[in-house]
């Protein structure tokens, strides 16, 4: 008797599956989404989407809060979801996205502390997430076993079906007893809010719902488990072979002598033609030089990279050899200064050919080689692991793709490619205005410098002034709003009105 009373009030004061406050909480969310997003411009809403989605995933994980640090994740999350407020952009998108599944999966006890293993935990995630709310929603009476509550959602929904079943027929009933009744069913036109649900708008749903679940039940696919499982825990010893020899201690350093010689005539050559000023052989440009070089001196560094980790594994007798460990460094520092020539080779063309979205993405990911290769060196002096290397390569993409949300690339496209065109300096290439015009309203600071100086006065097009006045109609929508868009309003609005260029003044009547 004694375990009964102690067990029955348990079962008949079970707060809510946790199971069904997920499905009120993702539906609630779907609702907010079809009211920011559905049909509507994209901008600060994201930032309040996800601000509130956040909010939920704490809500779904009240235990989290007992933590005394717990403020630290938000703050964190807080940081990484300001991109959406500078601007919405698939990389901002990509930096909130990553955000809240680390914040999701962190307060689910679930996430690793190494860098290297937390972007392997993030790739699971993200595979698996589209599919979650389906795996789900067909296994919703393992879950219920699981929770201990299937006997409360069976008794939840049966309790439910006398009642409505009743309603609906003293409805009916009194339908036909009271004309007032009848009036008002007779308004509802079942057909008519058929017609009213738009297939588009379902599969909105359906993928709002499938994203929103997976950051409230944050998981990992189980055959990540299975497979660590699998793997041996301890390396099995194996027999010689002759790639031993092959890629062994003598043959490592006749390749690091070899490749060192390679990379220093590379090097001089770049000395002489390049920054020399030699005169180049007949047919051939400095910019065409430059330019040939660039790209593929960065696949050469990659693929020396590469080299280096595979011949100085963690532990091997390659890496103890203070030779080998010399000509490594040698051979590194000789790759950071093919890859800085590269950049150099890259940025001389861009004086010939104006800057493009691509060449400035060059030049980041020339950095990123560049910063690699640093990495490398640094792991070796300090004898550190492959998962070491890794992390740090890890952090350092994650803070540049962060830092790059706030550079607005097209108005420093737009700046640059009109301060150094031929009309304004004299030199370099004629100023492409249908690129420019293809990057926006965010050019049109830029254009109004270029037409004042060709022109001698304020001037814009009526196809640079129906632009603009596109733009700021859809500004005016407070969805739309972000700080980078606010910015450049205000520059807008403080243009003088539209003047025609002399050229596309109208003529004087009798003329």
């Amino acid at each position: 008797m004694t375990t009964m009373t102690v067990t029955a009030p348990a079962s008949t004061t079970s707060p809510v599956p946790s199971y069904c406050r997920r499905v009120g909480a993702a539906a609630l969310l779907v609702a907010l989404a079809d009211f920011l997003f559905y049909g509507q411009p994209v901008g600060i809403t994201v930032f309040i989407f996800a601000t509130v989605l956040a909010a939920t995933v704490v809500a779904m994980h009240p235990a989290a809060l007992s933590d005394g640090r717990v403020w630290l994740k938000p703050a964190a999350l807080f940081a990484a979801l300001l991109p959406l407020v500078e601007n919405v952009s698939p990389l901002s998108l990509l930096v909130a996205v990553t955000a809240l599944a680390v914040f999701a999966l962190s307060l689910a006890g679930r996430l690793r502390s190494e860098p290297a293993r937390i972007a392997r935990q993030l790739s699971l995630f993200l595979v698996a997430a589209p599919f979650r709310f389906a795996r789900d929603f067909f296994r919703w009476r393992k879950a219920a076993r699981e929770l201990g509550q299937r006997r409360l959602q069976l008794t939840a929904i049966v309790v439910w079906i006398m009642p409505l079943t009743l309603g609906v027929v003293f409805l009916a009933l009194f339908g036909a007893a009271n004309p007032i009744i009848e009036h008002w069913l007779s308004l509802i036109d079942l057909y008519a809010l058929f017609e009213k649900i738009e297939f588009a708008r379902l599969i909105f749903w359906l993928t709002m719902l499938a994203g929103v679940w997976a950051f409230l039940r944050p998981r990992l696919p189980r055959f990540a488990f299975r497979v660590r499982r699998v793997l041996p825990a301890t390396p099995v010893a194996r027999p010689a072979k002759a790639e031993d020899n092959l890629f062994g201690k003598a043959a490592i350093l006749r390749a690091l002598i070899v490749f060192n010689g390679l990379f220093a005539v590379q090097s001089a050559l770049d000395a002489t033609y390049l920054w020399g000023g030699v005169a180049l052989p007949d047919g051939m440009t400095y910019a065409a030089y430059a330019h040939r070089g660039a790209y593929p001196l960065v696949a050469t560094a990659l693929l020396a990279a590469g080299f280096v980790l595979a011949a100085l594994r963690s532990g091997s007798e390659t890496s103890r050899d203070p030779l080998i460990r010399g000509l490594v460094y040698l051979w590194v520092a000789q790759n950071i200064a093919l890859v800085i020539s590269s950049m150099l080779r890259l940025d001389l063309y861009i004086d010939v050919y104006a800057l493009t979205y691509l060449r400035i993405a060059a030049f980041i990911w020339m950095g990123l080689v560049a910063a690699g290769l640093a990495l490398i060196v640094a792991r070796i002096a300090l004898q550190k692991s492959g998962e070491w290397l890794l992390s740090a390569n890890l952090l350092t993409l994650s803070a540049t793709l962060y830092a790059c949300c706030f550079v607005n690339f097209a108005a420093t496209i737009a700046n640059f490619n009109v301060d150094h065109s031929l009309e304004m300096t004299g030199s370099g290439t004629p100023l492409d205005t249908p690129y420019l015009h293809s990057l926006g309203a965010v050019a049109m600071p830029a254009l109004d410098r270029y037409y004042t100086h060709k022109i001698g006065m304020p001037t814009t097009y009526l196809a640079d002034q129906v632009m603009i006045d596109d733009y700021l109609a859809e500004q005016k929508k407070w969805r739309a709003w972000s700080f980078r868009d606010w910015r450049l309003v205000r520059v807008l609005d403080n243009r003088g009105p539209l003047v025609l260029p002399p050229s596309a003044q109208p003529s004087a009547p009798g003329h």
